[in-house]
């Protein structure tokens, strides 16, 4: 007979719950896994299956009570660390969107727009076109196994441990790294933009030459036509810049989570 002590549950609740709260801040935060559209129980489900998987290779956890405070300051600390994790990948998917958005402005789709649950805003339906296309290519590079590989490294490298205490350069890397929703966005978007602004300044031109001609009604079927027809070669093209943009990622989320660790 096994007999179960205040201290034994404390061991017990501690082993699952710091390490489950890790893992739930990075399925609800992370691209792909933290969809709107994914129950929430079907999150927590996962984060459980994660948690008793990785658990019994963490070693010894902490001895604090799990209703102190300093049990609190601890899970602060590790829902921190994974909302980083998946905030470090969201930057990609952001500069996606943020391309679709000067892309769809330029081609004068800017009011095709609807409400996008994923992001709780309007989102412009090339953002969304190409956010599909960014995630199905995040899976076929299994970028959701690497995420997942990294979070298990991240309980190695910032072990569990009653000092609930990080780095602020590791969160100098995060902010640092989140200018690529505008440049990357906008490096993505820019082969379209240049032939559109070009259309465009073509427009101008001929509405100074020819004024019995209506621009208005000529030029956005034009520009839409055209739009349409460079988006169907270019997006198929994107695919190596996108593979070398999830490595920056990848590498600057193992580097976030080294700068993360305290100075000793």
């Amino acid at each position: 007979m096994v007999d179960v002590d205040l201290d034994l549950l404390y061991g017990w609740m501690n082993a699952f719950i710091w390490p489950f709260v890790r893992i739930l801040a990075l399925v609800g935060t992370a691209p792909l896994f933290g969809e709107s559209s994914i129950p929430v129980r079907v999150k927590v489900a996962y984060a459980v299956g994660i948690t008793i998987v990785i658990t019994p290779a963490l070693g010894p956890m902490p001895d604090l009570p799990t209703g102190s405070w300093a049990s609190l300051a601890l899970i602060l600390q590790q829902i921190l660390i994974g909302i980083s994790i998946g905030l470090v990948i969201r930057v990609v998917f952001g500069a996606v969107i943020t391309a679709g958005e000067f892309i769809g402005l330029q081609m004068g789709l800017a009011f095709a727009s609807f409400f996008d649950p994923a992001t709780g805003a309007n989102t412009a339906v090339l953002s969304r076109l190409m956010n599909v296309v960014a995630m199905l290519l995040f899976l076929a590079l299994d970028g959701h196994l690497i995420v997942i590989g990294a979070l298990v490294n991240t309980f190695h490298v910032l072990p569990i441990t009653a000092d609930p205490t990080l780095d602020p350069e590791g969160w100098g890397v995060l902010f640092e790294w989140s200018a690529q929703v505008m440049v990357s966005g906008m490096l993505l978007a820019l082969p379209l933009i240049m032939i559109l602004l070009t259309i465009s300044l073509s427009m101008g031109i001929l509405n100074r030459t020819a004024q019995q001609l209506s621009v208005f009604a000529v030029g956005f079927p034009i520009s839409l036509m055209t739009g349409l027809l460079l988006l169907a070669v270019v997006l198929p093209q994107t695919a190596p810049f996108m593979t070398q943009f999830f490595n920056e990622s990848y590498e600057t989320l193992a580097r976030m989570i080294y700068r993360l660790v305290p100075n000793v």
